[in-house]
């Protein structure tokens, strides 16, 4: 992003880069799946200490950001996820505390989950997908039949990043009212999970099974008139941070292409300096350009809650998430030979841009969301 950082930003971006430098270069990365492992959780837990998991908390609840604005805060930490490919669960956490702090001004209380995330002792996931469905969060054929003074939930939600170390799913569920949000323990009667293979293998996914699920009416997030606005602010969340993710992706691997062409030798010249690579460089570097420019404007406005947060996110989701793989494959096909070999560290990066652009979203429906915003 290209974000007029302070100086507090500033630092707070250094710090964040060293740590994960520090903790978990890309080295760590292959061998955590070599192991076939997920996130190590005391990494999460040591990122919450510096305050991963707070940034989108009123401090009344024991939140706060570094600079004020906590969103454009979050997507500095995501956009240095993306230039180590981090296996940690900063989108999912962050989303479903969105959920439960934009839920909180007409349902339940929620601040004990809320604290429980923010220290990094519990994991939660966003549970939204449905098995062969496409992102229609509002339209689940999960259901919430009411018995009593508790709800029973049915049904299964497939694509839940994070789903099988998640201490608690943020459900989407059909009621005899409408469509209502519930906090579901991951420990509770009759909720299974199965790991399913993902092409991001540096995280992992989930089918998540509940089978007669049993919760209180105080899970339900908000209510079912408010179901729509919650949904709304965490879509923005999750698709804000995966853009500034995929342009710390791109960024990244178009620094080390640009290196490699340097380095590299060719009939006694470097890669760099012949015409037809500088022009294929050129035109990378101005899609790069306008991907940082749409997603600084779409944090701004996610931060500020500005009212064309809407068409901004999708704008930028559309752009990023198509020219995020075309860069990527570009950089794979300047490396030659080297660039599609398992040891060469590209395609984990082109996995992770490819899993960004598929989630919460894919470029087309983005674009059929701008022409309904736009009126078209």
């Amino acid at each position: 992003m290209d974000l007029e950082l302070s100086e507090e930003q500033k630092l707070f971006r250094n710090t964040t880069a060293k740590f994960l430098d520090d903790k978990i270069p890309v080295e760590k990365v292959r061998e955590l799946n070599k192991a076939g492992g997920g996130f190590p959780a005391e990494l999460w837990e040591q990122g919450a200490e510096l305050g991963w998991a707070a940034l989108l908390v009123p401090e009344d609840l024991g939140g706060g950001s570094i600079s004020g604005n906590g969103f454009q805060d979050l997507a500095i930490v995501a956009e240095e996820f993306g230039r180590l490919v981090t296996p940690a669960p900063l989108i999912p956490v962050n989303t479903v505390i969105a959920g439960l702090v934009e839920g909180a001004a007409t349902g339940a209380d929620h601040s004990e989950t809320i604290e429980g995330l923010m220290s990094g002792e519990l994991v939660g996931a966003w549970a939204a997908y449905e098995p062969k469905g496409h992102w229609d969060p509002l339209n689940p054929s999960t259901t919430a039949a009411k018995n009593g003074g508790n709800y029973v939930i049915t049904g299964v939600k497939d694509r839940v990043e994070a789903g099988d170390v998640a201490g608690v799913f943020l459900v989407s569920a059909k009621t005899e009212n409408g469509v209502a949000l519930f906090m579901v323990p991951a420990d509770a009667a009759g909720v299974t999970t199965e790991l399913v293979d993902s092409l991001d293998f540096t995280r992992h996914h989930a089918l998540v099974r509940f089978d007669g699920v049993t919760v209180p009416a105080e899970a339900m997030v908000g209510n079912e008139n408010s179901t729509a606005e919650i949904v709304e602010r965490m879509f923005l969340v999750a698709n804000a941070l995966q853009c500034a993710e995929m342009n710390g992706v791109i960024n990244r691997v178009f620094e080390f292409t640009v290196q490699w062409a340097f380095d590299r030798y060719s009939f006694g010249r470097p890669l760099a300096s012949y015409q037809a690579l500088k022009h294929r460089f050129s035109d990378m570097r101005t899609w790069i350009e306008i991907c940082n420019a749409t997603a600084d404007e779409a944090v701004k406005a996610v931060n500020n809650r500005s009212q064309d947060a809407s068409r901004l996110v999708s704008v930028a989701k559309a752009y990023i998430g198509t020219k995020s793989v075309q860069v990527i494959q570009d950089c794979v096909q300047m490396h030659g030979g080297l660039g599609v070999t398992w040891e060469h560290d590209c395609h984990l990066y082109l996995r992770r841009a490819t899993t960004d652009r598929q989630l919460f979203g894919t470029p087309a429906d983005h674009k059929r969301r701008i022409a309904d915003l736009i009126g078209l």
